[in-house]
């Protein structure tokens, strides 16, 4: 299933696209999709609800596209998690993953305005797998485990500043928690549907110009590894999000690309998992 929110920020209305891809109204269900929905069997619900045809339709026209879950608890991340994105920063391939947190209220909308912030000069982009948390992750004895508590993956946007990550101070978190650094959706997709998580196509191009063009085979630590990893260190909470890291092509890279400006239009895509597109603009 593909869940999705619609409408202004803070006001979204939670909704399911059914077979056809009509958006079906999920609010005599729950006020939203936020870990209580995904910890207390919404998606089963919906599941039910979609075969007994109870749902009504929404119109979605002129209704903006939010993040596909509300409200998590935690935005962890995984950095270096491809070996091509290692190299092309000057990187040794890390032996375990590389965890760091980032402000979860920078998630936004898939086509919300990303914004400079205003001292910035080296804002960058980075096409991520979003893991999203149905049910709770502590000290999972397996990895095979962290199948029982993924509700589904979602595109993301991990957006950075370098000077901020790299220069004032060596915390990565200055550099990835600026407000809007975070785009998340269009979707919300649930596994069934999705498909193999180690077998999707990632791309990334500004103004039309391709950047980023990967596979998450090519992760060197797996969406089941890096959610047993994480259980070791922090308890991960149901509507928490998880980027697991981005391929090559960034503009911190050395591949001579300039970094975002006012005014550039970013298109992002998973394959299965929808297509973001958002302007850059300016705080």
């Amino acid at each position: 299933m593909r869940f999705q929110r619609l409408g202004d920020a803070g006001r979204e209305i939670p909704v399911v696209l059914d077979e056809t891809g009509a958006a079906r109204d999920l609010r005599a269900l729950t006020p939203d999709i936020d870990g209580a929905f995904l910890a207390t069997g919404g998606v089963a619900r919906t599941r039910t609800a979609l075969r007994d045809g109870t749902l009504p339709v929404l119109d979605p026209a002129g209704l903006r596209v939010g993040a596909p879950v509300a409200r998590p608890g935690l935005l962890v991340c995984i950095g270096l998690n491809y070996s091509d994105h290692a190299a092309e920063t000057g990187a040794a391939p890390p032996t375990e993953p590389v965890v760091f947190l980032k402000a979860a209220n920078t998630i936004v909308g898939p086509d919300d305005t990303v914004l400079i912030p205003r001292t910035s000069t080296r804002t960058d982009y980075e096409v991520e797998l979003a893991v999203v948390l149905g049910g709770r992750a502590r000290y999972l004895a397996t990895p095979e485990d962290a199948d029982a508590v993924i509700a589904g993956y979602a595109v993301s946007n991990d957006v950075s500043e370098r000077d901020f990550q790299h220069e004032r101070g060596g915390q990565w978190t200055k550099g990835k928690s600026c407000e809007t650094f975070n785009p998340l959706g269009p979707w919300l997709v649930t596994p069934d549907e999705a498909g193999d998580p180690q077998d999707l196509g990632l791309r990334l191009a500004v103004n039309g110009q391709p950047r980023q063009d990967g596979t998450t085979k090519n992760m060197l630590f797996g969406v089941r590894h890096i959610i047993w990893y994480l259980s070791q260190f922090m308890v991960l909470e149901p509507g928490d999000v998880v980027n697991t890291g981005t391929p090559a092509g960034v503009a911190f890279g050395a591949n001579d690309f300039p970094y975002l400006s006012e005014g550039d239009e970013v298109t992002v895509a998973i394959d299965g998992l929808g297509r973001q597109h958002h302007r850059i603009g300016r705080a």
